[in-house]
C-alpha cells in the first residue's frame, strides 16, 4: 500500500503538504495541490481512517436508531443516511428498537463516545427525562416530547391537511383516518392535520371514522378497514398514516368488492416504492427522504464541530395516483 512518503516523493513536495491535501486544508498552493492529487491517483493511496480518527479522538462511526427496518420508509431512509454519511467518512451502526420504551432506552444507554461520534434518533416511546445523551444527536421527525435536541423533519400537520384536502376536492364527504396512536407524536400531528382539513371544509369530525393502529403494518390497515366497512354508513374515502396501512386497507376493500377509487378513495403517507407498484397505485404524501437524510447527517456533522440547537424542515409533496383518481 502506498504511504504519504511515496506520494510526497512522486509529487516532489513534503509529507506535510500531502497530509494537508488529504485532510482537505485550503492553504496549499494550487500547483502543489495539483501535483499531490495526480500523485495520489497514480499511487492509489488510501488514507488510514482508523489512525486518523484515533489522532482526532474520534471513532469514525455514527449510530442510526430506528423503530423497524421492515417498514419500507425506514429501510429506504437507512440507505440514504449511509450514502450521506460516507461523504463525511462515517460508518453507520444501526440499532432497531421496535418502537418500545425498553428498546429505545437500551439503545440510548449503549451510545457513548467510545462507540460512536454522534447519533441520529427516531424515537416513538421515550419520555422527556430519557433524553440524557452522551454524544451529539439529531432527532428525525416531529415528536410530542419537547427536548433541546436538533431535529430534521417535515410539517406533519400541513402534510396531512394537504392529503385530506385532496380527498375533499374529489367530493368525498365521509373521510376516515387510519393510524391514530396514543404514543406516536407523528400520529397525533397527522390526526391534527386531518381534523383541521375537515373543519375548514365544514365536515364533521366523527370518532367512528378514526381507527387506531397498534402497529403500522399491512395487517393493521386491513383490520381497520374491515371495521370501517362494517359501519352502517361506511366511509367514501380514507387517509392512512403510512403506505402499509393504506395497502392493507385497499386489500380489505377488494375482498369486500369495494372499488378503489370509485367507491373508496385512499391516500397513504411516505411514498414507498410499493405505492408505485400496488394495484391500483397509491396516492401518497411524499416526504423528501433524500433531503431528510442529507440534512440529518450534515446537521450531525455541524453538531460534532460546534454544538448548536437547529431545526431543519424539509419539503414534501402529494403524489396523486390511481387510488384517488382513476385512469
Amino acid at each position: 500500500m502506498a504511504t504519504l512518503k511515496d506520494v510526497a516523493r512522486l509529487a516532489g513536495v513534503s509529507v506535510k503538504t500531502v497530509s494537508n491535501v488529504v485532510n482537505g486544508y485550503s492553504f496549499v498552493k494550487p500547483d502543489n495541490r495539483r501535483r499531490v492529487e495526480e500523485a495520489l491517483e497514480a499511487t492509489g493511496y488510501r488514507p488510514n481512517l482508523g489512525a486518523r480518527n484515533l489522532r482526532r479522538g474520534r471513532t469514525g462511526s455514527i449510530a442510526l436508531v430506528l423503530p423497524e427496518l421492515s417498514i419500507p420508509y425506514f429501510a429506504e431512509l437507512t440507505g440514504l443516511v449511509i450514502a450521506a454519511a460516507q461523504e463525511h467518512e462515517w460508518n453507520v451502526l444501526i440499532e432497531q428498537t421496535f418502537g418500545t420504551l425498553s428498546g429505545e432506552r437500551s439503545a440510548l444507554a449503549s451510545l457513548g463516545p467510545h462507540l460512536v461520534d454522534a447519533a441520529i434518533l427516531s424515537p416513538e416511546a421515550l419520555h422527556v427525562d430519557d433524553f440524557q445523551l452522551s454524544v451529539p444527536s439529531v432527532l428525525l421527525g416531529e415528536h410530542a416530547v419537547d427536548v433541546p435536541i436538533s431535529r430534521v423533519g417535515i410539517d406533519n400537520v400541513a402534510a396531512a391537511r394537504v392529503a385530506v384536502r385532496h380527498l375533499i376536492s374529489l367530493g368525498r364527504k365521509r373521510i376516515a383516518a387510519i393510524g391514530a396512536h396514543p404514543h406516536r407524536g407523528t400520529a397525533a400531528l397527522r390526526l391534527e392535520g386531518y381534523r383541521s382539513a375537515l373543519e375548514e371544509a365544514g365536515l364533521p369530525f366523527l370518532d367512528e371514522l378514526v381507527v387506531p393502529a397498534l402497529n403500522y403494518h399491512r395487517a393493521d390497515g386491513a383490520a381497520a378497514m374491515k371495521s370501517l366497512l362494517d359501519l352502517r354508513n361506511p366511509p367514501d374515502a380514507v387517509f392512512c398514516f403510512n403506505d402499509l396501512l393504506a395497502i392493507g386497507a385497499m386489500r380489505a376493500a377488494a375482498e369486500r368488492f369495494v372499488r378503489v377509487p370509485a367507491d373508496l378513495a385512499v391516500v397513504g403517507f411516505d411514498n414507498n416504492e410499493e405505492s408505485v407498484y400496488s394495484s391500483p397505485s397509491l396516492t401518497s404524501v411524499a416526504p423528501d427522504k433524500g433531503s431528510i437524510a442529507r440534512a440529518a447527517v450534515d446537521l450531525l456533522h455541524r453538531q460534532t464541530e460546534s454544538p448548536a440547537l437547529e431545526h431543519v424542515e424539509t419539503p414534501f409533496s402529494l403524489l396523486v395516483r390511481e387510488s384517488t383518481v382513476a385512469r
